[in-house]
């Protein structure tokens, strides 16, 4: 089956509905949770729960969104067409809806990491739409864009800039470490030889930049240490055997965690 096929159809013993509603990027999950919990630990409100949740469905929403415009790009309409356009609009409609919220209960400020993290999210959607989502550039550019809600969670809970501005520093160092380094594990376990080098260099710039922040008293030291000992594990572990794909998806799930509550106990 090839790759448009895959598309027009959804698994067999896959509902449509799902197929079209249901994310399949596992990865996902946690990439959107870091910085909805981050930027809650560090300040908690009601408007930044609410974006919390558009965060999430938002994510969802990538979905049918992604649907839609591939199959608008290629001029055709099918059954799953208008399914995905009726579950979007209900997902969009959630999304102003939880917005609309934050905003009544948020303080000055919080929608401009959002904005400023809008164009990273236009470059994810257009790899989307020529179906070349899966390529590095655009999950680079969608993990480090989510990472922006931390930031804004943070400032709607009343959070000053430099701490909120540090929340997002972190977050997107470890996606830019950890990205190139699971891509590369799954390349390994399908038998394929990725550039160690190249991994190597993105968790070096990530932890380098990381560094710098901290120079500047953006990042608490124990973010640093944090991103710095995973970094470690994973050029250790690069050169290990791979391990199996779940075992990859948990210890990626543990190492945000620890991140995350490393970075939310120093924060000030």
């Amino acid at each position: 089956m090839n790759r448009r096929t895959h598309l027009a159809r959804p698994p067999a013993g896959r509902s449509p509905l799902r197929a079209v509603a249901v994310p399949s990027e596992h990865g996902g999950w946690g990439l959107t949770s870091e910085p909805v919990l981050l930027g809650l630990l560090v300040a908690p409100s009601v408007a930044g729960a609410a974006l919390g949740a558009a965060a999430f469905v938002a994510f969802v929403a990538r979905t049918p969104l992604k649907i839609v415009l591939v199959d608008r790009r290629r001029h055709r309409r099918l059954p799953r067409t208008g399914l995905a356009t009726r579950v979007l609009a209900v997902e969009l409609t959630a999304i102003a809806v939880l917005v609309a919220l934050a905003a009544t209960r948020a303080g000055d400020g919080w929608w401009l990491p959002l904005l400023a993290a809008a164009p990273l999210v236009i470059v994810e959607l257009a790899f989307d739409m020529r179906s070349r989502s899966r390529r590095l550039l655009p999950e680079l550019c969608g993990a480090v864009g989510m990472a922006a809600v931390s930031c804004a969670v943070a400032r709607a809970g009343g959070a000053g800039w430099t701490v909120a501005l540090g929340l997002w520093v972190v977050l997107a160092a470890r996606s830019v470490a950890s990205i190139p380094y699971t891509r590369a594990q799954v390349q390994r376990l399908h038998s394929h030889r990725p550039s160690v080098g190249l991994v190597d260099l993105a968790q070096a710039a990530a932890l380098l930049a990381l560094a710098a922040a901290y120079g500047a008293g953006v990042v608490p030291g124990a973010a640093l240490v944090a991103v710095a000992v995973v970094v470690v594990i994973q050029a250790v572990w690069l050169r290990l055997r791979p391990p199996p794909v779940a075992v990859l998806g948990i210890t990626q799930l543990i190492f945000g965690l620890a991140i995350v509550l490393a970075t939310a106990a120093s924060a000030t």
